[in-house]
């Protein structure tokens, strides 16, 4: 559908001992097939045995999205429980090992761990994905650069990973510590063409680094299997309600921007450096920390109502013609300005300065 900004969601999940809720340790192949066969072939292995990925259709509708969404984990739950297993969906496991893990049988993840050695053992991670239908090449590189301000905001509201190798960080979302380690992750550098980021991935496959841009996995790109810009940054979210609503909120964003050419086209290598602290701070304190801003710090609750307030469809007006008087058509004061979101991310805190959200 033209305009719809169709979108799409892939959650991961560890795979657990029911019981015991134990990472498990050698996932029957057998599993696979039949939560595939179950699924209608929306769930694909992952990286590490213990870990399995949902797959939604495309969507427009949010309602829909929620239907299907958990429909995929009541249908891996109920094919998991035959196996004596569960599914846990967090950004990492409070007590997994990952020395424990094993490498899931398949030539591309050998490929992988060929190349990235005990990085890729320590891969023992679940994230959401939310792709977002941007048909034009050129304008998925040019929303990547300037939706990069908003990556820690969308970051912070999913954190769920405080925990790794059973001990406890002090981090809300540890994932992306760990996951930060591999090759070509982390915030995507200030491409703005399609011809630069092309150029990027040439000199690495040329090299013999890569094979295609699908060994890319910054926090965002464009996706190559699908005409997409691909959100990769979120933690996997324990409830359906939350991977929806940063579904939603990135969906919005892509559109408003989208539509707002000029937003943020000003973004340089000092808006980098502050995204790459906010992404920082999202991490260590999620939604109960502050960010970084042109004017000074900011709560994560007070930029989510901005953002929420600058991307709200503009109300329609009345077609009324104006009141006359006997001085001529009256003439009161001006509507204020719509109120841009430049990449500072300068925001009016609330009246209480406190947050309105917790987690």
């Amino acid at each position: 559908m033209a305009g719809a900004f169709t979108f799409g969601m892939e959650e991961e999940y560890f795979l657990v001992d029911a019981e015991t809720k134990v990472v498990a340790r050698d996932v029957p192949a057998e599993f696979f097939d039949q939560a595939k066969k179950a699924s209608e072939g929306r769930i694909s292995t992952e990286f590490l045995q213990p870990q399995i990925e949902v797959i939604s259709s495309p969507h427009v509708n949010m309602a829909d999205a929620r239907a299907e969404l958990r429909m995929l984990r009541r249908t891996v739950s109920n094919v998991a429980a035959r196996y004596g297993l569960a599914i846990l969906a967090a950004g990492t496991h409070p007590t997994a090992f990952w020395r424990d893990a094993q490498q899931t049988d398949k030539q591309r993840y050998d490929t992988v761990m060929d190349d990235l050695q005990m990085i890729g053992q320590r891969d023992l991670l679940c994230g959401l994905h939310v792709h977002v239908e941007l048909p034009d090449p050129d304008l998925r590189i040019d929303v990547m650069y300037r939706i990069l301000p908003f990556l820690p905001l969308l970051l912070a509201l999913s954190t769920s990973s405080p925990f790794w190798q059973a001990r406890r960080t002090g981090l809300k979302g540890y994932r992306l510590a760990a996951y930060d380690e591999l090759p070509r992750t982390g915030v995507p550098e200030l491409f703005r063409t399609q011809q630069e980021f092309d150029a990027y991935i040439a000199a690495l496959v040329r090299a013999g680094v890569i094979k295609d841009s699908s060994y890319v996995w910054w926090a965002i790109r464009p996706s190559l299997n699908n005409p997409t810009l691909e959100l990769r940054a979120p933690d996997s979210c324990t409830l359906v309600e939350d991977s929806l609503a940063i579904a939603a909120l990135y969906r919005t964003l892509v559109r408003h921007l989208h539509i707002n050419r000029s937003r943020n086209s000003d973004l340089d290598a000092v808006g980098r450096a502050i995204v790459i602290e906010n992404k920082w701070r999202a991490q260590r304190y999620g939604v109960h920390g502050t960010f970084v801003t042109g004017d000074g710090a900011v709560t994560v609750a007070d930029m989510l109502e901005q953002v929420i307030s600058d991307t709200a469809p503009m109300p329609r007006r009345s077609a009324a013609p104006p009141r006359s008087t006997a001085a001529g058509p009256s003439s009161g004061p001006a509507p204020p300005p719509t109120r841009s979101l430049p990449y500072s991310m300068r925001t009016r805190r609330s009246a209480a300065g406190t947050p309105r959200c917790a987690r």
